[in-house]
């Protein structure tokens, strides 16, 4: 800090370089960071995956499950109760299956209180039994969980995946080898049934108040260590995609993903990673190109912090989790096809080696991207990218700031009264993000809402709103002093290169689409009396908005998901899209506990606006010659 606030830095060797070349630094940082993040796609810039927990003991065991029979007869059973249960969980055979099996078998009831609308209630039910270890005394419990689908579902059925779950639940009661109890979970409307089960299991709320009724457990096992979530489309299967990505981006320990590769091999199932083909070239480029697209479409599904799977609602509370997802048509050639058989295998073989952990997963990795489901890439490598990127915001605030120090000082050297008003400066930094707050609380203010449509509503009050914050910079009078917009230049400044880099911690993949997509455009603010510069100035950040990017970007999706449709249709469609996505952001994080939405509310929008007064700076009032070269 001595560094910043001793006037008499301004005059050192580096200060001068600094403030000579701090444009050129930047660029350079900016390209070096977006460079550093490609080239780690390359094989020679990651590794080969590999066990760092030796206690699961991948592999060894000889599979001993032969309950492929039962499974398909638990089947045709099933298909014939989804005809009697079209809209709901046919809660009572499940329940009957699991006593028969052998298991403790439990009803769980949950209530979900519209939180937009406190007028709509939903109800749901989950079945669970649960398998006790007969060789502990329920201290430590493993889950193999999986949604329910009614016939009526828009999604693909996962009624195999609840025959082959009885069908091992058969299979593992009467072996006496388990030292942790299994508990076996059918969840009903998908994620929310998870998250209610979890929250009762743990006695906690993750979302706001009086939304989520999760109700209570009648019965539970230990502390649960990992989870398995199964989506099978199929009773044969020719291609099992493993998902990974969880709420906010966060990722199970590598050693979980690992050992379900390692099963999929083992067992002869054709294994992929982002629904994409594992491709191997001689050519470098090519081979780079093919990685850097699986790393892009797991960091696409990472950045967004939605959950791919029922598991990645598990990670919050320490249980590491991914999901198993089994299509019958393969992705290649290969028509080798597994049946219940192959698929209880793997099952088994995964809690067979969970079964062995004498520690919670501790050793791996729980910060890493995947290029291809056999190579990862850890933190140690990707997060530098980010920092250099992040870090021209540092180097420009430190340079402007020092520019600034050496005006106060002429001020006080001609006895003149120094222009800057930092008082004011602060007063506006707090006001702009209290804005923030407030507009994040849109969906809670009840008087602006009607019956007819909510989510309309709350939406088009955000956009008004936004298009009112335009205005602000009209009614900052420190505008027109240019020592007063400079120092909140920087302080802008320095509030979005922390933020990229604390995101990238938790989530690199979101931190690094925004520090990428934003910090160009920051780089270019300054104030100016050239109206042309302003006027770009004001146009490129227009383009950085939130929603501009929000709308831009689901735009482009809907171009590609529907390429047969007009123009004017992909746009409505797409326009719809971005509501939903707003809607379904608010919703997120009232319910689950989403950062996306309030990380944009409280932080991206307030920043943003710093910026746009900055670009609207007009100090001819201030006596500073218009002539004089803008730096």
């Amino acid at each position: 800090m001595g560094l910043l606030t001793d006037p008499t830095t301004g005059q050192g060797k580096f200060v001068k370089l600094l403030l000579k070349c701090y444009s050129k630094v930047c660029v350079l940082f900016y390209l070096i960071g977006v460079i550093w993040f490609c080239t780690l796609a390359y094989p020679p810039m990651n590794a080969n995956t590999y066990f760092s927990e030796n206690a699961l003991l991948p592999g060894l065991v000889k599979s001993q499950f032969r309950e492929d029979k039962e499974a398909l007869r638990y089947h045709e059973e099933l298909l014939d109760e989804m005809n009697k249960y079209e809209d709901s969980i046919p809660y009572p055979w499940l329940l009957a299956k699991f006593r028969q099996i052998g298991l403790d078998a439990y009803l769980h009831n949950f209530t979900l209180i519209s939180p937009l609308n406190k007028r709509e209630k939903f109800s749901g039910k989950n079945v669970y039994g649960i398998l006790r270890a007969p060789r502990a005394s329920s201290t430590e419990a493993l889950v193999l969980s999986t949604p329910y689908r009614p016939s009526t579902s828009v999604h693909a059925t996962t009624s195999p995946s609840v025959a082959i779950m009885l069908a091992f639940a058969k299979y593992a009661n009467k072996e006496k080898y388990w030292a942790k109890d299994i508990i076996f979970l059918i969840t009903e409307h998908e994620q929310l049934g998870v998250q209610a089960w979890l929250e009762a299991y743990y006695g906690v709320s993750c979302g706001s108040e009086d939304v989520l009724q999760h109700g209570d457990l009648k019965g539970r096992g230990g502390a649960i260590q990992a989870a398995i979530n199964l989506e099978l489309h199929s009773e044969k299967i020719g291609q099992m995609d493993i998902k990974v990505e969880g709420l906010n981006g966060q990722l199970p320990n590598l050693d979980l993903f690992n050992l379900a590769s390692k099963m999929c091999t083992k067992e002869g199932v054709y294994q992929t990673f982002k629904n994409r083909i594992p491709r191997y070239y001689r050519d470098p480029v090519k081979e780079w190109w093919n990685n850097f697209q699986n790393l892009l479409l797991m960091m696409a599904t990472q950045a967004v912090g939605i959950p791919n799977g029922n598991h990645g609602l598990f990670h919050r509370f320490g249980i590491q989790a991914l999901t198993l997802e089994g299509f019958e048509n393969s992705n290649t050639r290969n028509n080798n096809k597994i049946w219940t058989m192959g698929t209880g295998r793997i099952i088994e073989g995964i809690f067979r080696s969970l079964n062995n952990l004498l520690e919670r997963f501790h050793q791996s990795f729980f910060f890493y991207l995947l290029p291809s489901s056999d190579r990862y890439i850890s933190i140690s490598l990707y997060i530098p990218s980010v920092c250099l990127i992040a870090g021209t915001m540092f180097i420009k605030a430190c340079a402007r700031w020092f520019k600034l120090q050496e005006t106060m000082e002429e001020d006080k050297r001609s006895s003149s009264k120094p222009s800057v008003r930092v008082d004011k400066v602060i007063i506006i930094f707090l006001l702009v993000h209290f804005i923030g707050i407030l507009l994040s609380n849109i969906p809670q203010y009840k008087s602006i809402l009607t019956e007819s449509d909510q989510n309309s509503t709350i939406f088009y009050s955000l956009v008004a709103s936004f298009a009112v914050l335009l205005l602000v910079p009209f009614f900052v009078g420190l505008r027109k002093c240019r020592e007063s917009m400079e120092l909140l230049n920087v302080m802008a400044m320095l509030e979005l290169g922390t933020v990229l880099i604390c995101i990238s911690m938790n989530n690199f993949s979101f931190g690094l689409f925004c520090a990428t997509l934003v910090i160009p455009a920051a780089l270019l603010i300054n104030p100016t009396n050239s109206r042309l510069y302003s006027f770009l100035q004001k146009i490129l950040w227009l383009l950085v908005h939130p929603l501009t990017v929000l709308t831009v970007v689901v735009m482009i999706n809907s171009y590609f998901m529907f390429p047969e449709e007009k123009i004017k249709e992909i746009i409505v469609r797409g326009w719809d899209a971005t509501q939903k996505s707003v809607i379904y952001s608010i919703i997120d994080s009232m319910i689950y506990g989403n950062w996306s939405y309030i990380i944009v509310m409280y932080i991206f929008l307030p920043n943003w606006l710093c910026f746009w007064i900055v670009s609207f700076s007009n100090y001819k009032e201030c006596g500073v010659d218009e002539n004089k070269k803008n730096d």
